[in-house]
């Protein structure tokens, strides 16, 4: 089976920096690209363009998605649903198990931050699977050769298909360091502990050699990007527990608070507990 990126279009932009990263990471993995468009749901787009479902707009919007898809470097088809958001994305997931889903996250004079992180943190409610976030305004160095990814310390392990930082390492010849940042509500996890959970993880079946960096912040997302970009990372991955998902305010998790705030590209890949 071919391997595939679905990128989730963006209302405002159809030819948004996301979907460039998109293609660029395409060509490298061999992968090839799917377009999904909603037409009932649309996250991200404010209550008072909701009203532009007229036939003639469906029809323009279909033909400016075929446009876009031919003028991409790798094969792109498009899929337009009109189911809400995480139905459409788990049928895409069923039929085409790509490697990653893409989202774009536009600029705050374009759309509320907020907007975005709630689309994010529903799929990962409902359709846990890897998704990279790509800001608007940003840092996106391609390919990505330094990846920085951020763990607590705590063992864990994903959900099925996810094959991805095998892929990319593998594709671009990258490397990985491990972060780990504590603040005064947790305990520091030693050195050894840390590289132990990495080697029982079913993230990769091999373990790259890595480099594993320890900081202090109050705020632990802050010191994440921190870290990251202290080693010049050139994208950040982080573990999502469904525990800090469901529980509270999500603009109060650290996986809020990042995709929100890093200045470079940002995989998300959701754990089981």
């Amino acid at each position: 089976m071919n391997t595939s990126l679905v990128v989730l279009t963006d209302f405002f932009d159809l030819s948004n920096r996301a979907l460039t990263y998109a293609a660029g990471l395409a060509m490298p993995l061999e992968a090839h690209l799917v377009l999904l468009h909603l037409r009932q749901d649309e996250p991200l787009s404010p209550d008072e363009y909701r009203n532009r479902h007229t036939r003639k707009a469906e029809q323009q919007t279909t033909h400016k998605l075929q446009q876009l898809a031919a003028k991409q470097p790798v094969p792109t088809e498009v899929a337009i649903s009109d189911d809400f958001l995480p139905d459409a994305v788990q049928e895409m997931v069923k039929r085409h198990h790509p490697l990653l889903l893409v989202l774009g996250r536009p600029a705050p004079a374009s759309l509320p931050q907020e907007i975005v992180t709630s689309t994010a943190m529903d799929l990962q409610r409902h359709a846990p699977y890897p998704l990279l976030i790509v800001p608007e305004i940003g840092v996106d160095t391609m390919p990505p050769r330094r990846i920085v990814m951020a763990v607590d310390g705590e063992p864990f392990h994903l959900f099925e298909n996810q094959d991805v930082m095998r892929r990319l390492l593998l594709a671009f010849q990258g490397t990985l360091d491990v972060v780990h940042v504590t603040d005064d509500d947790h305990m520091r996890p030693d050195n050894a502990t840390i590289r132990r959970t990495m080697q029982d993880t079913d993230l990769l079946p091999f373990l790259p050699e890595i480099k594993v960096h320890e900081r202090y912040h109050p705020s632990i997302a802050k010191g994440i990007l921190q870290e990251a970009n202290q080693q010049r990372a050139d994208l950040l991955v982080v573990v999502a527990r469904r525990h800090s998902l469901l529980g509270g305010l999500f603009h109060s998790s650290i996986t809020a608070q990042l995709i929100e705030e890093s200045p470079i590209p940002l995989l998300i890949l959701p754990a089981k507990d």
